[in-house]
């Protein structure tokens, strides 16, 4: 039976999390339905998880959580061999509700189950309630029989941190010292939980994110390891682009940065869209008091950096742009030992994230 661990952190009891280029034993996703976030019914955006599903599926067992209400339609849009679990949720971005894995040297796992308050809370987060969401890392911990620290409070999302499983954490203030996530919290005092609980020695803290708006910023559209000592960053030269000062500022800050294990970063450049995506369609998303409203016009948040990397495979997002192959070209050339397949993710993006966004890998 899976506990909840109280009186000591993952530091102190020997387990870290790993890099997500290590080894894995399964992809946890969670099926997408809200007619008040997904265009269409969000008929068109389960097509789109079914496909990043499938696409992971290749490499590493995918695991889809879904309601009661669209149990028999999920499980007969997947093939046998991804498995369906009924569990409720308010919403569908695994990576941010759902348990960060640890490990020890002695292969045993553990998991961070951070508080989730769907990116502001009641200041300004996207959607309430979020309780469900809340309890989702608990239920998948349980689930697997798989003991967890919970997080009460300090509140964390997946996507806000990347790490290199060597002692390095990368992060954004924008998002870390929002006010509506810790503000409670110096950024010394949030510094030191990070390490606390991931068993890192030192934060590595990108100014800016590229999405003030929905997430405040998470890093896992701007930047994440590639292995140890080295990173890949979004990057464009063109002025005139929505993210060309984000992008050259975290390019500048991590060509100079330095790691836990004094290493200075080696770091690879990821081209962003030639156009960017904006928002369309938005009449056919149901308005609710319950969400943040969307409208057509609006700039997305479409960032071939919101990759997943599993086990052999490199699954990339897609946006029907000029620059898609490009990005496919340059991810070969940064991961030479994966198979790269890129899967056409714009409906998600309009829902506000990526192929990073919705899973969230649980390592062997």
């Amino acid at each position: 039976m899976a506990k909840t661990i109280r009186g000591s952190t993952p530091k102190q009891d020997g387990f870290y999390m790993p890099g997500e280029f290590t080894p894995q034993e399964k992809v946890w996703m969670i099926w997408p339905e809200r007619t008040d976030n997904w265009r269409l019914g969000g008929k068109p955006v389960q097509e789109a998880y079914a496909n990043v599903a499938k696409a992971v599926s290749e490499f590493t067992r995918v695991t889809m959580l879904v309601s009661y209400g669209q149990y028999s339609n999920c499980r007969a849009r997947l093939p046998e061999d991804i498995r369906v679990i009924e569990m409720s949720s308010n919403d569908a971005w695994c990576r941010d509700c759902g348990p960060s894995f640890l490990v020890n040297d002695k292969g045993e796992k553990r998991a961070c189950d951070w508080t989730f308050n769907a990116w502001g809370g009641l200041m300004d987060g996207l959607y309430f309630p979020w309780d469900a969401d809340d309890q989702v890392a608990g239920k998948i911990c349980e689930i697997e029989n798989v003991d967890r620290y919970r997080t009460d409070d300090f509140i964390l999302e997946g996507g806000a941190f990347h790490v290199d499983g060597e002692g390095t954490v990368l992060t954004t203030e924008m998002c870390l010292l929002s006010k509506d996530r810790n503000g409670h919290l110096t950024k010394e005092e949030i510094e030191q939980t990070l390490c606390e609980y991931l068993n890192c020695e030192k934060v590595l803290w990108v100014k800016d994110g590229i999405d003030p708006e929905e997430t405040k910023g998470h890093i896992d559209d701007v930047a994440c390891f590639v292995k140890p000592g080295e990173v890949v960053c979004i990057y464009t030269d063109d002025p005139q682009h929505p993210f060309y000062k984000q992008a050259q500022a975290a390019y500048r800050y991590l060509s100079e940065a330095i790691d836990a294990k004094g290493r200075k970063l080696k770091v690879h450049k990821l081209c962003l869209t030639k156009k960017p995506v904006y928002m369309e369609g938005s009449d056919t998303i149901d308005r609710t008091e319950r969400t943040i409203p969307r409208r057509d016009g609006e700039l997305c948040i479409a960032s071939y950096l919101n990759f997943l990397i599993t086990n052999g495979g490199i699954i990339a997002p897609q946006y029907d742009d000029e620059n898609d192959s490009l990005a496919l070209e340059q991810l070969r050339e940064i991961f030479p030992e994966h198979k790269v397949v890129g899967v056409h993710t714009r409906e998600i993006v309009y829902g506000g994230g990526n192929i990073h966004c919705i899973t969230q890998q649980q390592p062997k």
